[in-house]
Formats: structure tokens, C-alpha cells, sequence
């Protein structure tokens, strides 16, 4: 048996822990690395999936030019709360935003912040 990668889709951390969730109830047992990254997930999960979702829809609705749907989805793992955390999380790619469009991401990024951060 040889499997073979059909597409790559990015997701972000919250998807990731529906669909380990729809895995443990359909195998009642998750296999050991399954079992690491949902203990992972538990420990680093700032936000409920649904204000996971509208994070993501609001970033879109922005419509950064040259923000794809990978940088949104890294923006939405690492939620950087101020334009020098946005910067280092955009370093990695060859992306530049300008700096009104950094504002405008971190300030949506904030709204879904706890309050103690």
C-alpha cells in the first residue's frame, strides 16, 4: 500500500481539534501521535472554535492584498496581539503589509483576545 497526497489544505489549530475530536469519536482511542497533539491542543487553545471561525472570516473581510488564506490561518495559530508580533509571524514569508494594514490586523486579532493578554 502506497498512499499518495490527493490536495494539501492549510488549517489552523482549531480545525485541527475538530477534526482529532470527530477521529476519538469514531475510534473511541486515539493512536499515540494523535493522542500528544490533542494533549497539545488542550494546553495552547486560546479561543472556542466559533470565535476561531469569525477571527477568520473577519481577517478575509479585510481583504490585506497579498494575504493568503495560509497567512491567515498562521495569523489565527499564533494570534500576535501587537504589529511587532504580527511582523515577526509574517517574517517567515515573503509577504510585506503595510502599516496600515498591520493595524488593521492586529486591532480585529485583539477583539478576540481574552482580557489578560
Amino acid at each position: 500500500m502506497n498512499p499518495t497526497i490527493e490536495e494539501q489544505i492549510p488549517i489552523h489549530i482549531y480545525e485541527l481539534k475538530k477534526e482529532i475530536t470527530k477521529i476519538k469519536k469514531r475510534s473511541e482511542e486515539l493512536g499515540i501521535r494523535s493522542g500528544k497533539t490533542e494533549e497539545y491542543l488542550n494546553q495552547f487553545l486560546e479561543l472556542k472554535m466559533k470565535d476561531a471561525e469569525s477571527l477568520e472570516a473577519d481577517l478575509i473581510k479585510l481583504a490585506i492584498p497579498r494575504l493568503k488564506d495560509f497567512h491567515i490561518k498562521k495569523l489565527i495559530d499564533l494570534l500576535p496581539a501587537s504589529e511587532e508580533e504580527l511582523k515577526i509571524v509574517l517574517q517567515g514569508y515573503t509577504l510585506t503589509v503595510t502599516k496600515d494594514s498591520s493595524k488593521k490586523i492586529v486591532d480585529t486579532i485583539k477583539k478576540y483576545l481574552p482580557e489578560d493578554q
